[in-house]
């Protein structure tokens, strides 16, 4: 088996696995205690927090550690909400951050608060113009993520950072994804990380709050890790996560090049193997081992399960999943195609032999699926007419299927009029005309869902 998801999860490192066994025996006590033992869990929460601090590039007083990632974004964001909750009432986040990161931004705006979500690119990324655009007298706080989770493109977080401080606000940045490979430049006020994103345990997460900016948390205040990160400390999986952190730094470089390499491959192979597919994501400023691609005419959830038959285990970012009827955010916001979504991330030593075989099973499990669901050969088009497609009730990615098996039957400059009330279709179809070159024209209320307007073009 093949696995393929490491921006879900990385196998556990070996120095991870090795430095858990060997504190288990000496971090069990509590680190607050002055008897021996205490003492000797303190000098090992106090040797992970330095190599922590000099890892993320904070000081060791700045960094404390939470019981997960999310939960250091969530108490990141609020304690920067609450510590600067003078100055104003107005959040910044881009339209691709993590869930953990919006739904902050949505517990905030639930209480009064305002919320400006900067735009992207097709590619995934911001500008920094559009960060000063959003600023404001009253905003309290910025959020950017370093790297997207979905499709490995690299934010401008040093340029979107320093239109934060020249503005006197501060930036949070989720780091999750790109914190392995090394530290996150920048004048940032606020970062946070996971350790299982890097091969660390699952459960530690990494939250630095640098010395001036205002923080503040609600609730019941705990004298542990400075009062930002209530109960006992897992000790002996904080020192599981900071060596790995250190290890897959030390392996950075090196592998950081040959994942590089191998995703590269990916991104060529995949349109020459695999008609109607869209490589999406910066093909430049990317993580070295993520890739994702979207296939028309295929239904997300059923090509995983058939690429996990392959010995592949992938994810998706696509609408067609059993948990949710609705797009991906990350490429909802890119404006991309979001139907039969892949996401393959690589964890370090993933051997290249691999990449050769799910290369090969590829363009046989996409063939698979779209011929379970009926789909059209690819690029034939033929006849005269104009139709109406009545898709209700239908979810992705039979919209689509049924817009391109009709598209040949009307003449050039004819409408295909497609009634659909799957949420998906408001993306995925205005993508299928960008990749057939046919003219989206828009939608419309129609009983029922919408109406969406496609004019054929040749």
């Amino acid at each position: 088996m093949s696995y393929f998801d490491a921006a879900s999860a990385a196998p556990l490192h070996p120095v991870a696995r090795q430095a858990l066994l060997a504190s288990l025996d000496e971090g069990w006590a509590d680190p607050s205690r002055l008897y021996r033992e205490g003492r000797r869990a303190r000098l090992l929460l106090d040797a992970a927090r330095e190599a922590g601090a000099e890892a993320v590039g904070c000081r060791p007083d700045e960094l404390v550690f939470t019981p997960s990632g999310t939960r250091a974004v969530h108490t990141g964001v609020e304690g920067a909400l609450t510590g600067r909750r003078r100055s104003g009432r107005h959040l910044i986040v881009s339209a691709v951050e993590h869930s953990s990161v919006l739904h902050s931004a949505e517990v905030f705006e639930s209480a009064g608060g305002t919320v400006t979500r900067v735009p992207v690119s097709r590619t995934g990324a911001v500008t920094p113009e559009a960060y000063r655009a959003a600023l404001r007298p009253d905003t309290a706080l910025a959020c950017l993520q370093s790297a997207n989770h979905e499709v490995g493109t690299v934010q401008p977080v040093a340029e979107v950072a320093a239109v934060c401080r020249e503005a006197g606000v501060p930036l949070l940045v989720d780091a999750a994804q790109s914190v392995g490979w090394g530290p996150v430049e920048g004048d940032w006020s606020v970062l946070t990380a996971s350790a299982h994103k890097w091969g660390g345990p699952p459960g530690v997460g990494l939250l630095a709050v640098r010395k001036g900016v205002r923080f503040a948390l609600q609730g019941p205040a705990d004298e542990r890790e400075s009062g930002r990160a209530a109960g006992f400390e897992n000790i002996p999986a904080v020192v599981a996560a900071v060596a790995s952190l250190r290890a897959v730094r030390a392996e950075a470089t090196e592998e950081a090049v040959r994942l590089r390499e191998l995703t590269e491959r990916i991104r060529e192979r995949v349109p020459d193997l695999v008609p109607d597919v869209e490589v999406v994501g910066d093909p430049d400023r990317r993580l070295p081992g993520i890739v994702t691609f979207s296939c028309l005419y295929v239904d997300g959830e059923t090509l995983l399960h058939e690429l996990d038959r392959s010995g592949f285990s992938v994810s998706s970012g696509s609408s067609c999943t059993s948990s949710t009827l609705t797009p991906s955010h990350v490429l909802k916001a890119m404006g991309v195609l979001s139907e039969g979504n892949v996401r393959v991330s690589l964890p370090p030593g993933t051997p290249a032999e691999e990449i050769d075989r799910f290369l090969s099973a590829l363009p046989g499990a996409v063939a698979a699926v779209r011929e379970k669901l009926g789909a059209p050969s690819p690029r034939t088009a033929a006849g005269e007419g104009v139709l109406v497609v009545d898709a209700l009730g239908k979810r992705c990615p039979i919209p689509v299927i049924e817009l391109a098996k009709v598209i040949g039957e009307v003449p050039v400059g004819g409408t295909v009029r497609v009634l659909a009330d799957d949420e998906a279709a408001r993306l995925d179809i205005p993508a299928w005309c960008e990749m057939r070159g046919q003219e989206y024209v828009g939608e419309e209320p129609a009983e029922g869902g919408r109406a969406y307007l496609v004019r054929r073009l040749s």
